[in-house]
């Protein structure tokens, strides 16, 4: 098989023999070229058309994924959050417990400490007021919960400021009924009361400015309120004598000591051994002498040991 290849020219056609092995297998490398060169123009085609799609397609799909991961996360968080709202609701119902009791606490101190209902009312709110805070929240709660919340701050704050309020009145009382004399200073029976007797020794009549107590020589003599020792020594007609400031101007005097157990200036409390009983001084046998001072004037102790029995 012969192939002849005429040119436009004048020039002599050519003629090329088929039958040749080595012409056969050079049109067959120039046909695989031509193959191979189509095949690449037309995968070049084909990536220059399809690659934007196909980019596009993928972008959207790592988009997708990405909102997938987004909302198992947001979904963990929610999970979170939720368990934290149901620990905190826990809270505040033992927070509201306590509010409650600590309602009941001072309402019993107003009992015990016999002050006006009216003033302590832990029903009321006190009145109080402020400057409007305009600052914005950083986040909400959800609305039932922020309400609650924000009441039980509220009681919580009414509840500071009438405890704080009662606990002071209370300090208060017992400080003044600890500088108030209280009671006997010793433990025995009451021999001689306060105003116009016989005088023991001669039998005129005289005024007798304190009680006697009689009790066993060298009994304890306590100090009837907290003070201050301002003297201690032997007073004409007295004997032995403690006396004691006890401010307000409350004094108390403890006279026919046997011994003297404290020094001026030193501090007394309530119920401190101050001295021994005795019979010093212008006295017909072992006794306490007490007297209460207010203001300068002597008056009747038997008001102050209501509770001798």
């Amino acid at each position: 098989m012969q192939i002849i290849l005429v040119s436009r020219s004048r020039k002599v056609p050519k003629t090329l023999d088929l039958g040749q092995r080595r012409l056969r297998w050079r049109l067959a490398g120039l046909a695989m070229a031509a193959v191979v060169g189509c095949g690449v123009l037309g995968a070049a085609v084909a990536l220059t058309v399809s690659s934007p799609r196909d980019r596009a397609l993928a972008e959207i799909q790592q988009l997708k994924q990405q909102i997938r991961d987004q909302d198992t996360q947001l979904a963990g968080v929610r999970k979170d959050s939720q368990r934290e709202l149901d620990a905190l609701a826990v809270k505040l119902g033992q927070l509201e417990a306590q509010s409650t009791r600590l309602n009941a606490l001072g309402e019993r101190l107003t009992e015990v400490g016999k002050l006006d209902p009216d003033e302590f009312n832990f029903d009321q709110q006190p009145a109080m007021g402020g400057l409007e805070d305009t600052a914005g929240s950083a986040y909400a709660l959800p609305p039932t919960l922020d309400k609650s919340i924000d009441q039980l701050a509220g009681q919580f704050d009414v509840q500071q400021a009438q405890l704080s309020a009662l606990q002071s009145l209370l300090l208060d009382a017992k400080i003044d009924s600890n500088l108030k004399p209280t009671g006997m200073p010793a433990s025995g029976y009451i021999s001689s009361y306060f105003g116009v007797r016989p005088d023991p020794f001669d039998g005129h009549s005289a005024r007798h400015t304190g009680l006697d107590i009689a009790v066993p020589f060298g009994s304890a003599v306590h100090a009837v309120a907290e003070g201050m020792v301002t003297f201690t020594g032997v007073r004409s007609g007295y004997g032995k004598v403690v006396e004691i400031d006890h401010g307000n101007g409350y004094m108390t005097r403890y006279a026919h000591n046997s011994k003297l157990l404290v020094h001026p200036g030193q501090r007394v409390r309530v119920g401190e051994v101050v001295s021994q009983a005795g019979s010093t001084g212008r006295s017909t046998g072992p006794h306490v002498h007490f007297e209460v001072w207010y203001k300068g004037r002597v008056v009747n102790p038997l008001a102050y040991v209501k509770n001798h029995r």
